[in-house]
């Protein structure tokens, strides 16, 4: 487990490497490119005051998309996030973009690490990728900690999820310094009709069913009430918690997908990836443990959302189905990216060979309890 409670994937020699001749000498060998390359990260940190001495560098998180690394010079300790390896899809895996959105989330009382640098120079590490500061606390996932195992601890533990999601999305979004941060009109247009485009340069398979819950969701979408900041990803393996009780959340983290717009788009997401007893798994309930007793069930997780937000949540199974829909569409691109060899290490790509239609299957059983 890493300082902040998260599991640490294996690190491959092949992700870290010296110097810009070791990089090329890699991929010159028919490797895949590192994902960090010390010599000119450092140099960029020096030019900054960014920590002192020898760098060593641990990857950290359960992200399928940015990488997180973190980095320690002597006593002082941080963190580098980038993007995956290229080929990238245009428009994604903006790091200066995240930075600028957590800029702003943080001057308005979202607690987020703080920002301490942005390179937007692919040529040192291949992407652009951003520093922040590492933050002590723990990422809870397929593990309960010590801490907060008790059936009250759990209980309070997402309670603070749903708290702080409501918290989110007040947010005021009218003023100058959102400007830039994304087009709320036609939001959830824009996602339907985005993703059913996505789909046939993703895949090089035939499940009809994704073109049938496309054509569902345009028909069937819903007006929204109001503008929010909307996280994209929110889920309960992007907060980190204080390591000790009561449950507290410290930071919300991973801001890739964040932009304005809807926020029953998150609410939708965050209880279709939550973990439940009463509902069969799914590759992208990437937080187990909360099937176990004392958390909140999804129905919980509702009916708290709407009582502290006020939302009208009677159409939540419509972005319920968005969201499940949309995850087997970025999943199948992680798949076939996976097929093609361009995501070695990745251990998450053969779930996906099921994963997806099995995504596919929950969006669509969403979209029967709507009813419509």
């Amino acid at each position: 487990m890493t300082a902040n409670g998260a599991p640490v994937p294996t690190v491959h020699v092949t992700e870290v490497v010296d110097t810009p001749a070791d990089a090329a000498a890699l991929v010159a060998s028919g490797s895949p490119a590192p994902l960090l390359v010390i010599e000119p990260l450092t140099a960029f940190l020096d030019a900054r005051g960014i920590g002192a001495g020898a760098i060593t560098a641990t990857r950290i998180g359960d992200g399928q998309s940015n990488v997180t690394y973190a980095i320690r010079r002597g006593d002082d300790r941080f963190v580098v996030r980038r993007g995956p390896r290229p080929p990238l899809p245009k428009s994604t895996h903006d790091m200066a973009r995240e930075a600028r959105v957590q800029w702003f989330a943080a001057a308005h009382g979202v607690p987020v690490p703080r920002i301490l640098a942005v390179c937007d120079d692919p040529g040192l590490l291949g992407v652009p990728f951003y520093v922040m500061e590492h933050i002590d606390g723990l990422v809870i996932t397929d593990e309960i900690p010590a801490a907060l195992d008790s059936l009250d601890q759990r209980r309070q533990t997402s309670e603070q999820l749903v708290d702080l999601l409501v918290s989110l999305h007040e947010v005021p979004v009218d003023g100058d310094d959102a400007a830039g941060l994304g087009r709320p009109e036609g939001y959830l247009e824009r996602q339907v009709a985005r993703f059913r485009g996505l789909w046939s340069g993703n895949s090089e398979r035939e499940l009809p069913v994704v073109d049938e819950l496309g054509a569902w969701l345009a028909e069937h979408l819903p007006v929204s009430e109001r503008t929010a900041l909307i996280h994209g990803d929110y889920r309960l393996g992007n907060v980190m918690f204080r390591p000790e009780a009561p449950a507290r959340a410290r930071a919300l983290l991973d801001w890739e997908m964040s932009t304005l717009g809807d926020p029953l788009a998150d609410a939708g997401y965050l209880t279709a990836m939550y973990a439940d007893a009463s509902a069969p798994p799914t590759v992208m309930q990437l937080t187990s443990v909360t099937r176990a007793p004392g958390y909140l069930t999804r129905d919980e997780i509702v009916e708290r959302y709407a009582a502290r937000s006020g939302a009208d949540v009677s159409r939540l199974a419509w972005y319920e189905t968005l969201a499940l829909w949309k995850s087997a569409v970025f999943c199948e691109a992680i798949y076939t990216r996976w097929r093609h060899g361009e995501r070695p290490d990745d251990d998450f790509g053969p779930r996906l060979k099921d994963g997806v239609p099995d995504l596919l299957e929950a969006a669509r059983a969403a979209a029967a309890r709507l009813g419509e």
